[in-house]
């Protein structure tokens, strides 16, 4: 028997959402929880979305590789490699996959949308990872 599909409207979600004006690394969960939600479970992790500006945390999925679509907005995916910081200008309607393992973060000075497919667990660092 097949599961039940359920349709999950992306727009009606963001509705829920509230506009993080300053995310810095040091946000914390809570003060955050109003400008994230999951939409669904997805193996080992989820879909997200997001509503912000300001920068993130570093961040890497041990898992496998996370997908970030931006749906509105601009922001710069910045990918950690061999030590060096690899800028990403995500434009709206663009997408990029994050290797599994890489470290990266996010700089989003004026906001964005975003929608995420994250494999869990997911690790986080305030400062720059040394070992990569």
């Amino acid at each position: 028997m097949m599961p039940k599909a359920i349709p999950v409207s992306i727009k009606k979600a963001f509705e829920t959402l509230c506009f993080l004006e300053n995310r810095t690394p040091e946000t914390t969960v809570e003060e955050a929880k109003d400008a994230f939600a999951i939409l669904s479970e997805f193996r080992d992790g989820g879909i997200f979305i997001g509503h912000y500006a300001g920068n993130s945390e570093w961040e890497r999925h041990s898992n496998g590789d996370e997908i970030v679509f931006n749906l509105e907005g601009e922001t710069t995916l910045i990918l950690l490699s061999n030590g060096n910081e690899v800028s990403n200008i995500l434009r709206e309607g663009e997408l990029l996959v994050v290797p599994q393992n890489v470290w990266h973060r996010f700089e989003t000075p004026r906001g964005v949308k975003v929608m995420t497919i994250t494999p869990q667990p997911t690790d986080h660092s305030i400062k720059k990872p040394e070992h990569v």
